[in-house]
């Protein structure tokens, strides 16, 4: 089943936006950054410290707004594949979450982010 996260037109060119899936003490965090027209999703976890990659709302991206940014350590990551190209973990990458455009509206399939959303649940059980 698809979910739609929202109209393509409410995300700037370029730009981002933060989402939630999920309630209770673990949600899914993840964002999506818009640019040249293309949509790409990214769940929000340093894959260096672990935490999430923005300190202020919405904000992923460097200010050419040409890679995203962990605001924490300054890695910085490709937007087309959420690999790190500079920073303490350069070579990782960001767990990406497909998503597509469907009249103008941005898509997700719920069935991946219910799956990220119980592998999230499970590394904040076993770290407790």
């Amino acid at each position: 089943m698809s979910a739609v996260l929202c109209d393509l037109e409410e995300i700037t060119d370029p730009g981002s936006r933060q989402f939630t899936w999920g309630d209770g003490l673990w949600p899914l965090e993840f964002f999506v950054v818009r640019k040249n027209g293309s949509v790409f999703g990214f769940v929000n976890r340093c894959p260096h410290a672990g935490h999430a990659l923005n300190w202020q709302k919405d904000r992923f991206l460097t200010q050419e707004y040409d890679l995203i940014i962990c605001n924490s350590h300054g890695a910085r990551f490709r937007i087309v594949d959420g690999i790190c190209v500079s920073g303490p973990c350069t070579g990782s990458g960001l767990k990406t979450i497909t998503l597509s455009i469907k009249k103008d509206q941005i898509v997700v399939e719920a069935q991946e982010l219910d799956a990220l959303l119980g592998q999230r649940m499970k590394e904040c059980i076993s770290a407790d």
